[in-house]
C-alpha cells in the first residue's frame, strides 16, 4: 500500500465565504436541489450505514445506488488489528477493527513498479466480491504544493502515462475514483500562478477523459472541504478542470468537517454546476473539525477527532452518491507534532482515539 497519503495544506483559516456570495449559491442550490430531488426506491446497502445527517428522512437513490463498496482485508489497519490479536491485546484490536472492517479508499500516489498491477489486482477482487472499490488517485506535478506530501510525477507528460496505464488497469470492472485530492482547491487559492494552474486545470481534464473512457468507472474530482474555496470561485476551477465530463467531485478528503457542512457547500457548488453530484469523505468526522485558528494541529492529526459515518451509498441526499472513507483513519497525516510519523504511516496512539479506545 502506498505510504504517501494526502494531508490537506490550506485549510487552517476561519472559512472566507461571504454571506451574500453563501446566499446565492445555497439558493441555485436549493433550484437545483427540487429540479434533481426524486425520492428513488433502489438502494444499496453496504452495511453500518448511518442515519442521514441532513435529518431529512428521505433515502433517495444516488448515481452510485446498487455499488457495495469493496472492503479490501489489507493495509496499515489490518496487519496492526492481526499483530493486537497475536499480542492478545484484545481491547485495542476491538477499536482498531472499527476500521480495519470498513471499505477504506486505496491510495495511488507514486510510480513504484507494479502500480498498475495492484489496481488491476484491487478491481479483480472485488468484482469477485460483488463488489466496488474505491481508489484515490494523487499524483499530479507539484502535488501538496511543498506540504507535508509534496511530491507527483515529475512532468505532465509522466503523468498522463501513469494515469493512462491506471485507468487501462481498471478496464472492464466497476471501481469509484477520487482524482487528485486538493489539486484544484490549492490551484484555485493561487498555490500556482495563473499560467501553471491552468495548466494543472488541463492535466486533470486529460485525467477526467481518461478515467471516464472506462465504462464501469465513476470519477469525482475533489473540490476541497466548506472551509477553503467559496463555491463562486470553486465553480470556474472546476469547470476548467473537466467537471462536465467527471460524474461529480469529492470532499472533504483527509478532512474533518461536519457531513451537514459538506452536504450544503456541495449543494451550494452544485447549483452552480448544473446539478453536479458530490461524494464526501466521512472517515474522520465524527466530532467535526478541531477549533479554527489553531494552526497546523486544525488538520494535521487533531486530538479530539472521531470516526464518521460508516461508507455508504445510502445517503438520504439526491446530490450526496456517497459516504466514503478516502482517508484512510490512522493513517498520520504528516510529522506535525512530537511523536507523529510522517504522512501516510500507521499513528497507532490517534487510531485509537479515532476509535474511540480509552485506556
Amino acid at each position: 500500500m502506498p505510504r504517501h497519503v494526502r494531508v490537506p495544506l490550506r485549510v487552517r483559516r476561519p472559512p472566507r465565504v461571504t454571506v451574500a456570495v453563501l446566499c446565492a449559491a445555497l439558493l441555485l442550490g436549493a433550484v437545483a436541489w427540487f429540479v434533481l430531488g426524486g425520492v428513488g426506491t433502489n438502494q444499496a446497502h453496504t452495511g453500518g450505514a448511518a442515519p442521514d445527517p441532513t435529518g431529512s428522512g428521505a433515502a433517495p437513490a444516488g448515481r452510485l445506488a446498487g455499488w457495495p463498496l469493496f472492503a479490501e482485508r489489507s493495509g496499515l489497519a489490518t496487519d496492526q488489528l492481526r499483530r493486537l490479536e497475536a499480542a492478545g491485546r484484545t481491547g485495542e484490536a476491538a477499536a482498531i477493527r472499527r476500521i480495519a472492517d470498513q471499505p477504506t479508499a486505496a491510495w495511488f500516489a507514486d510510480e513504484a513498479p507494479g502500480y498498475a498491477d495492484r489496481a488491476a489486482r484491487l478491481v479483480r477482487a472485488a468484482a469477485a466480491a460483488g463488489q466496488v472499490p474505491v481508489l484515490s488517485v494523487y499524483f499530479v506535478p507539484g502535488r501538496d504544493c511543498s506540504g507535508h506530501s509534496v511530491g507527483g510525477a515529475r512532468d505532465d507528460a509522466a503523468y498522463l502515462r501513469w494515469i493512462g496505464a491506471l485507468a487501462d488497469a481498471l478496464a472492464g470492472h466497476r471501481a469509484i475514483v477520487v482524482l487528485e485530492p486538493d489539486a484544484v482547491a490549492q490551484a484555485a487559492e493561487g498555490c500556482l500562478d495563473a499560467a501553471a494552474a491552468a495548466a494543472r486545470y488541463r492535466l486533470l481534464g486529460a485525467a477526467v477523459e481518461a478515467f471516464r473512457a472506462q465504462p464501469g468507472v465513476r470519477v469525482y474530482l475533489d473540490a476541497g472541504n466548506p472551509t477553503w474555496v467559496e463555491p463562486n470561485r470553486m465553480a470556474p476551477a472546476l469547470r476548467a478542470s473537466g467537471i462536465d465530463r467527471a460524474h461529480g467531485f469529492a470532499l472533504n478528503v483527509a478532512n474533518f468537517e461536519h457531513t451537514a457542512d459538506n452536504i450544503a457547500y456541495g449543494t451550494a457548488l452544485s447549483g452552480l454546476l448544473g446539478g453536479a453530484h458530490f461524494v464526501v469523505d466521512t472517515s474522520r468526522n465524527g466530532n467535526g473539525p478541531a477549533r479554527q485558528g489553531a494552526g497546523d494541529r486544525h488538520w494535521c492529526n487533531p486530538p479530539g477527532r472521531a470516526l464518521g459515518a460508516a461508507p455508504t451509498v445510502e445517503t438520504g441526499h439526491p446530490l450526496a452518491d456517497a459516504f466514503l472513507w478516502v482517508k484512510r483513519p490512522g493513517e498520520s497525516d504528516g510529522a506535525c507534532t512530537a511523536g507523529a510519523p510522517a504522512a501516510g504511516r500507521w499513528y497507532q496512539r490517534y487510531a485509537l482515539e479515532l476509535a474511540g479506545h480509552r485506556g
